[in-house]
């Protein structure tokens, strides 16, 4: 008794530490002082893991945590990322009853009739960058910008509430399937915290109103249904998520092996074709959804711009790469140029041909197995990919609370690192610090590959081709 007492006692001190912290975070820190940054970052990661070992079967503690971290932000405009203005934007213009994938905020801007509030405020504050390309946010996400739009059309900070209180739900509904999922898997329910409470989801979602948050919350809720065995609802929240934000239609592949192999009492070839069938009803379902949602923006033009946008992401912006970097050196060293136009088209192919692999060459036949293909296949994307903002490990760190993987744990405290561009003025990376960020997470990742992959020794390889061999021969 005393002994609990005791642990709830400390839980209660690393609480209102982290409380302290995430004040301090939120409300005073600049983004430039990477020095203060990175000390409150290792303190919050420090208190989380204790935190969390505290209380491994008093789940009541970290509930309230999880809920409290958030509404610390509650106030706060966010001091990280300045993408959130152009989610304003975007719902502004939307609750007026226009297209936002039609028109840019710059030429709203210079021609001076804007026809939303704060148009100006909200350009300055996304940036000439931002505000010169068109929109490349998904039709549920506008929906999002719309909602804050509705709430407050007026006020920065009434639209930055409403988005916080739609990815603090979000984040309520992960915890709710998440612990479902992990208690059908076997694995202890209170993991889904590793995710939960993580600084930095709390401090790149719910700080810096990131939309990940939402759709994460759509595919784990696509894959409880699953589970249940209702696989044409889990399509319609798959569509969902993909209309948050593009990135789970990389998944779409990998359920081809779970889908084929379920068992069924009738013959293989039965059995094998009503799969395939309900396969192909699980891709249809999926991809109806996504145009439905889609369409009331639909015209040639937002097919242009969208393309042109998201193309951008491949072969013109750079930020926190891993892979591609040591590629643009070479390419300076042997051509003298950057080589970004070339290698952008490339090394999607290559994430297209891993994901092929782990398609049909990985057992993927249950819904564990499935989800730590989707990590692989997830973070192999991003270690080729051009850019990779801190928000993106989001999708890798949920998906290993699901399997034996914790890289992309590692690589939520790591991708600090990622914020030393903004110590110098003109936005300009430090590599040194990339570097380490990256030999951590791919070193932490090798070892977990080779610890997780199983090798048949060559001595029972041998053996069953041998048995294989006179059984077929016994046959003849």
């Amino acid at each position: 008794m005393l002994r609990e007492w005791g642990k709830h006692r400390t839980s209660i001190v690393y609480i209102l530490m982290s409380i302290l912290f995430y004040w301090c975070f939120a409300y005073e820190l600049v983004r430039t002082d990477f020095i203060r940054m990175l000390s409150l970052w290792a303190a919050l990661f420090f208190a989380y893991y204790k935190l969390i070992q505290l209380n491994t079967t008093n789940t009541s503690i970290l509930i309230g945590a999880t809920v409290v971290f958030r509404v610390v932000f509650i106030l706060a405009i966010p001091n990280l990322s300045q993408d959130f203005y152009r989610f304003i934007w975007d719902g502004r213009i939307l609750l007026e009853g226009l297209n936002p994938y039609l028109t840019l905020p710059k030429d709203w801007v210079m021609q001076g009739n804007a026809p939303i509030a704060q148009a100006n405020e909200l350009y300055e504050g996304m940036g000439t960058l931002n505000g010169g390309h068109y929109t490349n946010y998904p039709p549920i996400s506008q929906f999002c910008y719309w909602i804050a739009a509705v709430v407050s059309k007026q006020n920065i900070l009434g639209a930055v509430i409403a988005f916080r209180m739609l990815i603090l739900f979000a984040d309520l509904g992960i915890l709710y399937f998440g612990k479902k999922l992990l208690k059908a898997f076997n694995i202890p329910e209170n993991r889904i915290f590793w995710y939960l409470l993580n600084p930095f989801v709390i401090i790149e979602l719910t700080g810096n109103l990131h939309f990940e948050t939402v759709m994460i919350f759509f595919l784990i809720w696509a894959i409880y249904l699953l589970q249940r065995g209702h696989w044409y609802f889990a399509a319609i929240a798959l569509g969902f998520s993909v209309s948050v934000k593009l990135i789970p239609l990389l998944f779409l592949p990998l359920f081809f092996q779970w889908f084929i192999t379920q068992q069924h009492t009738h013959s293989k070839r039965i059995f094998w074709m009503k799969n395939l069938w309900k396969l192909i009803g699980f891709y249809s379902i999926t991809s109806i959804t996504i145009l439905l949602l889609f369409l009331p923006f639909a015209s040639t033009d937002f097919i242009a711009n969208f393309s042109q946008t998201i193309g951008l992401w491949f072969q013109n912006f750079e930020f926190n790469a891993s892979i591609y970097y040591i590629i643009r050196w070479i390419g300076y060293q042997v051509v003298g140029w950057n080589i970004i136009g070339t290698v952008g088209k490339i090394l999607p192919l290559i994430v297209i041909a891993i994901l092929l692999g782990l398609t049909f060459f990985r057992k993927n036949n249950t819904l564990p197995a499935l989800l730590s293909a989707m990590l692989i296949g997830i973070s192999s994307y991003y270690f080729l990919s051009t850019t990779v903002h801190p928000w993106y490990i989001a999708v890798p760190l949920i998906l290993s609370v699901f399997s034996n993987y914790k890289f992309a744990l590692w690589w939520s405290f790591v991708i600090v690192f990622s914020y030393t561009a903004y110590i110098n003025p003109s936005f300009k990376e430090n590599l040194w610090f990339v570097a380490l960020e990256y030999c951590i997470v791919l070193s932490v990742f090798g070892i977990e590959i080779i610890k997780n992959t199983k090798i048949i020794p060559l001595k029972q390889l041998y053996s069953t081709i041998l048995k294989k061999e006179r059984a077929r021969q016994s046959t003849m």
